[in-house]
């Protein structure tokens, strides 16, 4: 048994597929299930139940698996408490980032923190904001920018980098358009285009909706700001954005900040283990990038 068994048993029991596991560890799906294989037969139990199209863990598997993750972690501890004395970070860190992110300064944090440690493998994940929060807490990811409504999550280090009200987007000749004041109700007659359920913005509205005992008509749901911002232009609905998601798009759209919906939408970056080095260092290059120094 070796380390490298226990990462291919974590990646596959975290992508429940061998395929995306080998991806992940970057090596051929073969390698990994060959590895996956010897660890079996050392342990005289299977490991994972391959019967269906989704791999799953046996009692067994599970069992392993908490070790293996505490086994890891505490592998890479000493390569961090090295790394404490020399003031060097090295290996390699894997950030999450919300669906449909387009945050340049979450960009620009990445490039700062990769030319000061160009030896540090950057993995960047993309997925909604409960499994990036997961995710972080599961330790598969190191750090994360996630949506939320009004709080970050539970139990976790973060950063808040925005924190805005909701608007409606609409084009210049929409009645809404001419309204100086517009509340949620008033959406209710038009069909909407905002975001998937699981990110921040979508839980203020739906969490907002829910409140008044309103029932909205969401026609169309894009991950990225610009793709709702592009489907409001061409008149398929009035979009739900953030104030600055908005901003960008002033020359097609006017904006109208939904005046009854007051808690704010946030986009936070967000990490557990702040002893690790190289988490540190991706903080301390957001503060500089959000311009928070």
């Amino acid at each position: 048994m070796d380390l490298r068994q226990l990462e291919y048993l974590v990646a596959v029991a975290e992508e429940r597929n061998f395929t995306r596991a080998a991806e992940r560890v970057h090596i051929s799906q073969s390698g990994v299930s060959a590895q996956i294989r010897r660890l079996e037969r050392e342990l005289g139990a299977e490991l994972f139940d391959r019967s269906a199209r989704t791999v799953t863990l046996t009692v067994a598997g599970k069992a392993a698996l908490e070790h293996a993750r505490a086994t890891l972690a505490a592998a890479g501890a000493v390569g961090r408490a090295v790394d404490e004395v020399t003031g060097l970070v090295r290996g390699g860190v894997t950030v999450g980032m919300v669906a449909g992110c387009t945050l340049t300064p979450l960009f620009d944090t990445l490039a700062a923190f990769h030319e000061a440690h160009p030896g540090v493998e950057i993995q960047l994940r993309e997925d909604g904001s409960d499994r990036l929060a997961d995710g972080v807490r599961t330790g598969a990811l190191d750090l994360a920018l996630v949506g939320a409504a009004a709080v970050t999550p539970a139990g976790l280090d973060a950063l808040t980098v925005v924190s805005e009200r909701l608007v409606a987007a609409v084009p210049a000749d929409h009645p809404l358009a001419r309204r100086r004041r517009v509340v949620l109700r008033d959406l209710m007659d038009h069909p909407l285009v905002c975001m998937p359920a699981g990110t921040g913005l979508r839980t203020v509205f739906d969490e907002a909706c829910a409140a008044q005992g309103l029932r909205p008509s969401i026609t169309l749901q894009a991950g990225a700001a610009n793709a709702i911002a592009d489907l409001a232009a061409r008149g398929l609905g009035v979009a739900v954005l953030s104030d600055s998601m908005a901003a960008g798009h002033r020359d097609r759209l006017a904006a109208r900040t939904i005046d009854d919906v007051e808690t704010p939408a946030l986009l936070a970056l967000i990490w557990k283990d702040a002893h690790n080095p190289a988490v540190r260092e991706l903080v301390t290059h957001a503060r500089r990038a959000f311009g928070m120094r």
